[in-house]
């Protein structure tokens, strides 16, 4: 039981952990528990849309421990192009630390969970990358594109960075976004 206390009073430190968006009607800027949270909600809810029948259950597991890695390594702008690699390499160490908190069949499974994200080889990953990349541009397009015109982040950037993981992870979702994409760019909400 310590071990299980120990871990989600660790897990605490991600509301601490700010990323570039702010939550819609705020001034402050959203955290990671925050985002980890409405993803899991949006994954369920996107659940009918997806291409192949998936374990909702595993998905949704896995989009609350992806970001786990941020207590130790921080969170880093979706739209980065580069150090992709060492951010990665920190997280992993920040989940291998923080998973071993916990007993070690349930560190291991969510240390699989994790690695399962970061590979996004299986439907399953496919899908919560989508669900990722899809959250931060449902929250810019709905508050003029907040983090994008702060950050100076190009219509092009965007469409580069989230297109091709949400048209693998679920189709759908990219129809719904990519003329909503275009609109934002004819009024004015990119950077330049």
């Amino acid at each position: 039981m310590q071990k299980i206390v120990d871990f989600i009073l660790e897990l605490d430190k991600l509301k601490g952990i700010t990323r570039k968006v702010r939550p819609l009607g705020l001034d402050r800027f959203e955290n990671s528990a925050e985002h980890s949270w409405q993803l899991a909600m949006l994954a369920g809810l996107l659940m009918p849309f997806a291409e192949s029948s998936m374990d909702s259950n595993r998905v949704i597991r896995m989009l609350l421990v992806h970001d786990i890695g941020e207590i130790d390594a921080g969170d880093r702008i979706a739209y980065a192009e580069e150090g992709w690699e060492e951010h990665s390499a920190a997280e992993l160490a920040g989940v291998t630390r923080i998973f071993g908190m916990l007993p070690e069949n349930q560190g291991a499974e969510f240390l699989g969970l994790w690695q399962e994200f970061q590979d996004d080889e299986t439907p399953e990953a496919h899908f919560a990358h989508a669900v990722d990349r899809a959250m931060p541009v449902l929250l810019n397009l709905a508050n003029g594109g907040q983090t994008w015109q702060e950050n100076g982040i190009s219509y092009e950037r965007v469409v580069r960075r989230v297109a091709p993981p949400i048209q693998a992870g679920c189709p759908a979702l990219w129809s719904y976004l990519q003329p909503r994409l275009e609109e934002a760019q004819r009024k004015g909400f990119f950077g330049a």
